[in-house]
């Protein structure tokens, strides 16, 4: 082989991987130009994960809204079906790695997909307003398409649990902060409390924003696409998963089911009858 070819080749193999992200050589890791050991001790995790996802640093107040909404939705409490997936694949043997595994890969679209369909939602909402201009009258509309389109529910609003789900409130609090401060422009936290005043005189009652609502609030005022909000939130939840896999680790019970061992599940088949020969 000849040395043009070589170098050939050599580039090929260098370039068959290529990536914005990571510039890392013997003694020397750099990620989005940043040397390592500039960023250890100088930047929090919030901060990193923004400047690996969108290649630059935030600001403080962008920073700071961020780590809100990813330590707000880490749990949800074991009975949410990922929490108790990841306790009962503890109890198989299996190690955490495994269990985490196990409970992200049920975040779908009905478990954990709330967020990235509600920042849906706020963007056409958004983009259908600078088109009609009225909020209001946008809002309802949208409304109607959605369950007008066989929805149900509308993604990022009620809970299950909560009456009024605690955590939104405050997010939506720290919004409106990080807006009068310049950090974001408040347009999303305007668009997800239309969606809940108009689901209210839709509705005849209250249906307050859930934990998902406001982080989505949050994601789209940060300017995260709603694809990339939703592997936010995987990466949010994955901190109960973990918790709650350590926690259940440590007592030593074998292969816990979803049901206690006394109970037995409805049997809704046919009745005894034999097998004729």
């Amino acid at each position: 082989m000849t040395d043009h070819a070589a170098d050939e080749t050599d580039k090929k193999v260098r370039d068959w991987w290529s990536t914005e992200i990571i510039d890392m050589k013997p003694g020397e890791i750099r990620y989005r130009g940043y040397a390592i050991e500039e960023l250890i001790g100088n930047i929090g995790l919030a901060q990193m994960v923004w400047l690996m996802l969108r290649g630059d640093l935030p600001s403080q107040g962008q920073a700071a809204l961020l780590e809100a909404a990813l330590m707000s939705a880490v749990d949800p409490g074991p009975q949410a079906p990922s929490i108790a997936i990841a306790r009962m694949a503890v109890t198989c043997g299996v190690g955490l790695n495994n269990a985490m595994a196990s409970a992200v890969n049920t975040l779908g679209d009905v478990h954990g997909g709330a967020v990235k369909q509600a920042v849906e939602l706020y963007h056409s909402i958004e983009a259908e307003q600078k088109n009609a201009g009225n909020l209001e009258v946008v809002t309802a509309n949208t409304l109607d398409a959605f369950f007008a389109g066989g929805q149900k529910y509308v993604p990022g609003f009620g809970h299950l649990f909560h009456p009024v789900d605690p955590r939104a409130p405050r997010l939506l609090e720290l919004v409106d902060q990080a807006a009068e401060a310049g950090d974001v422009s408040g347009v999303f936290a305007t668009i997800g409390r239309s969606v809940e005043a108009a689901l209210e005189k839709r509705k005849g009652r209250r249906i307050p924003m859930n934990i998902d609502g406001a982080t989505a609030v949050v994601y789209a005022e940060l300017g995260i696409p709603a694809p990339l909000a939703r592997g936010l939130f995987c990466l949010s939840r994955s901190v109960g998963i973990l918790a709650h896999a350590w926690e259940q680790s440590q007592e030593g019970v074998r292969n816990k089911g979803p049901i206690p061992r006394n109970m037995l599940p409805t049997y809704t088949g046919k009745p005894p009858r034999k097998l004729e020969t």
